[in-house]
């Protein structure tokens, strides 16, 4: 199992179904502009495209993890990736704006799968830092697919209309399908938890009353706001705002990504030297600096890509050496609901990340400054937590 746990192949199966959920963020982007203009929407309109593939991604990790739990990693995958690909195709044929929005709700729910039960796979098989050390690499895999995906998606948009990026997010589901249902092996523990929707609650329920939990990811949560506002917005402040073409756009947002390899690199690296909670504190003040520093820019009127895309390259390395080592501190606990705690984690991350996208939609200015605020607010967020409930040997 450790063998094949630390396998490259592995690794990046593990990777790429932590990253599904970004494809479908990241690959979308580039069209968002194109889309709207095509369909007569409004930017607030098509940002629900954005809003409700959150929500899908938030409601589906509440289902997926249980059942996981109870079934088996395996099967949860097939039919996530099942659904994934069959509304990439519906999100193809839309000709409304309202049914590509519904479309995109069940492509959200599908993919959700992916990161759920991958996050479930490291605690089946490691803890402590040797589960932060597989995360940060998962997180490397994942930072590269946030870098290739906008350029792929740009590059669709190119040959074949906004369309054509659902045949592309149609066309990873289904490569990840057969790769599970031919390679991959049951890692879920013999003792198999209840699928029952009153033990699903009370298992909810103590999963957010432990403190190794709560306050872990709590901290994380809050810095991850910062990175949900880049990705919804970004494409509207520098494109719209800034004036960048859509092609360079997809450059900027893959330069910008090289932090967060950068800092996943870094983490995989040290963690087993320097520990999770030196790593984490580390990750979370960079945060806050980098926040600070973006919204500062914004606000002292600073028109210039770079302003944009340097300081939430830093943000999105401080937020590299959080994800994981915050992820393995909170999934330590449960071994026997590591599904459950996993979907839990998820469905609060998308749905603050479908809050965040919404609000800063309706606020946009044609500047950074919403977006740039709320990064800052984040980093500081997170800041006050770690400050709080994160000091001292854990």
């Amino acid at each position: 199992m450790e063998s094949r746990s630390a396998s490259l192949p592995f690794t990046v199966l593990l990777g790429v179904l932590f990253a599904l959920t970004a494809l479908g963020t990241d690959a979308w982007l580039p069209a968002l502009p194109v889309a709207a203009a095509a369909l007569d929407a409004p930017v607030a309109g098509m940002q629900l495209t954005v809003t409700t593939y959150f929500l899908g991604l938030a409601g589906g990790q509440l289902l997926w993890g249980p059942l996981s739990d109870r079934h088996g990693r395996k099967p949860v995958l097939v039919a996530g990736l099942a659904l994934a690909l069959v509304a990439s195709a519906v999100c193809a044929a839309a000709d409304t704006t309202a049914a590509l929005v519904l479309a995109r709700l069940a492509q959200g729910f599908g993919m959700s799968a992916g990161p759920v039960v991958a996050r479930t796979i490291v605690r089946d098989l490691h803890g402590h830092e040797q589960a932060a050390r597989l995360l940060a690499r998962m997180t490397i895999v994942f930072s590269v697919i946030p870098i290739a995906a906008p350029l792929a998606g740009g590059l669709m948009l190119a040959l074949g209309g906004w369309r054509a990026v659902f045949w592309l997010l149609g066309a990873v589901p289904a490569l990840l399908l057969a790769a599970v249902a031919l390679r991959f092996a049951e890692t879920a523990p013999q003792e198999r938890a209840s699928a029952h929707p009153a033990q699903i609650v009370r298992s909810f329920a103590a999963i957010v009353a432990e403190p190794k939990f709560l306050a872990p990811y709590s901290a994380m949560l809050c810095a991850q706001v910062g990175i949900f506002a880049f990705v919804s917005n970004s494409a509207f402040v520098l494109v719209r705002g800034l004036g960048v073409a859509p092609g360079a756009f997809a450059a900027l947002f893959a330069l910008a990504m090289v932090g967060q390899i950068a800092g996943a690199w870094l983490s995989s690296r040290l963690v087993m030297r320097a520990g999770m909670a030196r790593l984490l504190r580390a990750g979370i003040f960079l945060a806050l600096a980098s926040g600070a520093a973006a919204a500062a820019a914004a606000w002292a009127g600073l028109a210039h890509p770079a302003a944009v895309v340097a300081p939430f390259a830093a943000y999105l390395f401080g937020t590299a050496l959080v994800i994981p080592n915050a992820t393995a501190l909170a999934l330590q606990p449960f071994p026997r609901a590591a599904g459950a705690a996993s979907s839990l984690m998820g469905a609060a991350q998308f749905a603050v990340g479908a809050v965040v996208s919404t609000l800063l939609g309706a606020l946009f200015d044609g500047s950074a400054r919403p977006m740039a605020t709320a990064a800052a607010a984040a980093g500081l967020g997170a800041y006050l937590i770690e400050r709080r409930f994160l000091r001292g040997p854990r």
